[in-house]
């Protein structure tokens, strides 16, 4: 019997562990936007850390897109894998461009830009949440990975209000260069946050899917 299931596995397809992969890319993730909340209260240091951690994370999801390349069945669709890994990949490259660009301006980050950072934090920690119950193999059976998504599309609520009223703030500015870097800034976070929410809006997707 065990001749035959070894011979049974010699054409037996691969089964990579692709969600695996995904949670490891949204740990490595989080890791990277709690360095941006760092570097926004004032850390310089975390630049350093937030560069390395983006570069661990293109490792992981090349890994991943590979995996996907060779898997015959994976615990959700393919494609809402590799879309959730990319959008991922967009908001640590967004966070490590803002602060390239802060850098370039010699613009040091202000509390708007700090409020940012920290519901983004909290946005990526909540669609790590939903990955993690994802699936058949969730480590939490019976949980609902919309309700994590929801808490992310929630905290990115709160950081449009930050958003609109440092906007507003600069109106008040007559620094030229002041209002254009900023502008620019803040609109980096806002995008970023855009790329959380469609995160969380693919685990819907994915969710109802596979319900």
């Amino acid at each position: 019997m065990t001749g035959m299931r070894q011979r049974l596995g010699w054409f037996l397809p691969e089964t990579p562990d692709v969600l695996g992969m995904l949670r490891r890319q949204a740990a490595v993730t989080m890791d990277g936007m709690d360095a941006l909340t760092a570097w926004a209260a004032g850390d310089q240091t975390a630049a350093e850390r937030l560069g390395g951690l983006e570069h661990d994370a293109d490792e992981v999801r090349r890994e991943l897109r590979v995996a996907l390349r060779t898997a015959f069945i994976t615990p959700i669709g393919a494609e809402d894998i590799y879309w959730l890994s990319q959008r991922l990949d967009d908001v640590l490259n967004g966070a490590k461009n803002a602060v390239r660009e802060a850098e370039v301006m010699a613009m040091a980050p202000d509390e708007a830009i700090a409020g940012m950072a920290a519901f983004l934090s909290e946005g990526v920690h909540h669609l790590a949440d939903a990955f993690d119950v994802l699936g058949a193999n969730g480590s939490r059976k019976g949980a609902d990975p919309t309700e994590a998504a929801d808490r992310a599309v929630k905290a990115q609520r709160h950081l449009e209000r930050v958003y609109r009223n440092a906007m507003v703030a600069l109106l008040a500015v007559d620094d030229v260069r002041e209002v254009m870097g900023r502008r620019e800034l803040y609109r980096r976070f806002s995008r970023m946050s855009e790329s959380v929410q469609e995160v969380a809006d693919r685990v819907w997707y994915a969710a109802v899917k596979e319900a």
